[in-house]
């Protein structure tokens, strides 16, 4: 045991900064979710707050202590298991497919008795990982499209095209992280307008599969596009426009300072209040003022990711793995932000360290583990 403690105090310091900015999204996550469960708790378990902060507590205390291990982990063993990582995470992505557990109408998560997770936000991790990996390895040739291009879109087409079939922002989000990485890493540019132009294509074929996506679609637009949806429903502000409506009845309600701690209306009407419009109630309490912090904290984490520990990362794995868990850490933070303002789609995603969950709590809390590992390299090599 003590050389387990000499071993861990002989490691170089992490980013204490990025850590403190962590740190303060989990306090105000805690703070926003107690108020936010408040519906919640007074229909599924006679009022009992207290039971739904101390599980969102133990989420966050698990994700903050995945993210302790994974720091003084050195992220280069990743490369050894990244293939590893990215056939368990598809194995279980086709498993959800067939076995999966329906909630609120899609299909994203596996039921081990008591216990769910959701696959793909494993996914998300082991391909920025595999990614980051196969591009350090064919930097002598990165512009060859069958040595380096056509590998890298083996792992990376059918990881979102299985996340997407059932959520279509997260396969999104992870596209533009990986895209990021691989303009990083140098892939030419003409290879990454036919991504995105395929990913377009694919995402036409998945609105028109998906009456229920083509309509947040259209309600967002404001105009019907496709034809295999209900302009009645879609139209209608008690149905696909209800969310959106509720998310900006807050922002209204809450102005430049808020409403205050704990008082907010729009809990009662926004459906997931505590996880995919926690901003929303965000701003109702606190304001322009608080919202506003929140996305200066996820600014913050975007130039120290960016300019601290991937620029100042040892190798090229570290600099393109740090590039890519930052991106894709605040893409989230943004997405949920401009949600829940009504600048995009409703999408269901969560806002890191902030919003109410189990799986995705824990997926970025090893996101941030790996990244401020990275961090302890790039001051001392």
């Amino acid at each position: 045991m003590s050389t387990a403690r000499t071993r861990t105090l002989a490691l170089p310091p992490m980013d204490k900064a990025v850590m403190a900015a962590v740190l303060l999204l989990a306090a105000a996550g805690v703070v926003a979710v107690y108020s936010a469960v408040a519906f919640l708790a007074e229909t599924k378990s006679g009022g009992d707050q207290e039971r739904f902060l101390f599980r969102h507590v133990a989420h966050v205390g698990m994700a903050l202590g995945v993210a302790g291990v994974l720091s003084m982990i050195d992220y280069r063993w990743l490369t050894k298991l990244s293939k590893v990582f990215m056939l368990i995470s598809m194995v279980l992505l086709v498993a959800v497919l067939i076995i999966g557990a329906i909630t609120n109408g899609a299909v994203r998560w596996i039921e081990i008795g008591s216990v769910s997770f959701q696959p793909s936000e494993f996914a998300k991790v082991a391909l920025l990982i595999h990614v980051s990996v196969l591009l350090a390895k064919k930097q002598d040739y990165i512009g060859d499209f069958y040595r380096a291009f056509v590998p890298l879109c083996f792992w990376i087409g059918p990881t979102l095209l299985l996340i997407g079939i059932e959520d279509f922002s997260t396969a999104a989000i992870l596209l533009l992280s990986v895209s990021i990485v691989m303009f990083v890493g140098r892939v030419r540019i003409t290879h990454l307008v036919s991504v995105a132009v395929l990913f377009v294509a694919l995402g036409s074929l998945l609105l028109l599969s998906s009456p229920e996506r083509a309509a947040r679609f259209e309600s967002f637009l404001g105009i019907s596009v496709f034809g295999n949806t209900n302009p009645d429903e879609v139209f209608d502000s008690q149905a696909e426009g209800y969310q959106a409506d509720q998310a900006r009845i807050a922002f209204a309600m809450g102005g430049l300072t808020g409403v205050g701690p704990g008082k907010s209306i729009q809990r009662d009407f926004l459906p997931a209040p505590y996880n995919d419009f926690i901003f929303a109630i965000i701003a109702e309490e606190y304001g322009l003022i608080g919202a506003t912090m929140i996305l200066l904290i996820f600014a913050y984490l975007l130039l120290r990711g960016y300019l601290r520990i991937a620029r100042g990362s040892p190798d090229p794995f570290g600099l393109f793995l740090a590039t890519g868990l930052t991106t894709a850490i605040v893409l989230y933070g943004f997405v949920n932000a401009a949600v829940a303002s009504g600048l995009l789609p409703v999408t269901g995603l969560a806002m890191p360290f902030v919003s109410y969950g189990g799986t995705s709590l824990i997926a970025t809390g090893a996101m941030v583990g790996i990244l401020l590992n990275i961090s302890r390299h790039s001051q001392t090599e």
